[in-house]
This record gives structure tokens, sequence and C-alpha cells, in this order.
């Protein structure tokens, strides 16, 4: 029996439309996260979610996705949630029960997908989009551990309500 894993297929945001003639102010930049976040599930997962700034660490965080920004900043996109959130994702990605074991495979390519969107559509809308680049994206998956930058961030840190389920979104600039 073939074990493949159904691939997942980025898609066009449609970044023509997104040509700002300069770079957006840092004050406006959480608001610019809040809108992509918003805009990358409903387009890519099919679902709307909500999104407000938090200072409050996600409990339940099992996978991290990380994209790497450079060029005009030094950022990192982070996305942080549970199995069953990952797994949500991926199985609403790929039209494919939650249950179908495919959809537990293709989680955490699932999360690093939204990662690379998010952070591609971001520098866009934040008027960076030909002078950054992207790294590709990372997955921690595992329980009880933590993560953080061994540099000096700032941080816009969005609490994300998904289907039920709690993410957290963080941007870190470097200073």
């Amino acid at each position: 029996m073939d074990q493949t894993v159904p691939s997942i297929s980025p898609i066009n945001l449609s970044s023509q439309s997104i040509k700002p003639t300069a770079v957006l102010p840092r004050d406006l930049w959480s608001a610019v996260l809040q809108e992509t976040i918003a805009e990358v599930f409903l387009t890519m997962v099919g679902a709307a979610v909500t999104t407000t700034p938090t200072d409050a660490p996600l409990a339940t965080a099992q996978l991290t996705g990380i994209v790497g920004i450079a060029g005009a900043i030094r950022a990192n996109f982070i996305l942080q949630c549970s199995h069953t959130a990952s797994t949500k994702l991926s199985s609403q990605m790929l039209g494919i029960p939650s249950d179908d074991p495919d959809s537990r495979k293709a989680s955490a390519d699932a999360l690093g997908e939204i990662c690379n969107i998010v952070a591609g559509y971001f520098k866009a809308k934040a008027g960076m989009g030909d002078t950054c680049m992207l790294s590709v994206p990372t997955i921690i998956v595992g329980r009880d551990y933590k993560f953080h930058s061994a540099r000096m961030f700032d941080k816009l840190e969005l609490a994300v309500a998904y289907e039920g389920e709690q993410l957290l979104a963080t941007l870190e600039i470097a200073r």
C-alpha cells in the first residue's frame, strides 16, 4: 500500500496588489501581521481566525514553525501550536478528514507552509518584498520544550484563535 503523503501546493495570494511605495513604520507592523495571518488562514486553510496581541506564552505548544527573514530586516516568524491544531491545519489544507493518517503525517509540513506564506506575505505588505529573502521553514516537534532566540529581538506576539485551538504567532525583529 502506498504511504505517500499528499503534497501541499503553495498558492498565490495576489502579491501583485501588494506594492507599498515605502516601508511601513514599525508601529503599523502588528496590524499588518494580524491582517496577514487572517488572510493566509482564510485563503490556505479556509478558516476564519481572530488575532489579538498577547504577552502570555502558549501552554500547549507541541510544534513550532520558524521562517527567517533576512535583508532589509532580520527577523523570524514563529508559529506555535498543539498537535491537534497542526493536524486540523493539514486536514483543511489537503481537504481530507483530520483522522486520516495522511493528515497527521503532513501536519509539520502544513505548519511550515503556513509560516512561509505568512512571512512572505508580511514582508510584501510591509513594503520589503524584494529586499528580503526567506529561509526554509524549520519545525520543532516535542513536548515540554522552550524555544528562545540567541539574539536580542523586539517581539510582536499575537494569540490566534483557530477552530477552538490557540496558536501563538510571533514576529521577532532584530534590533
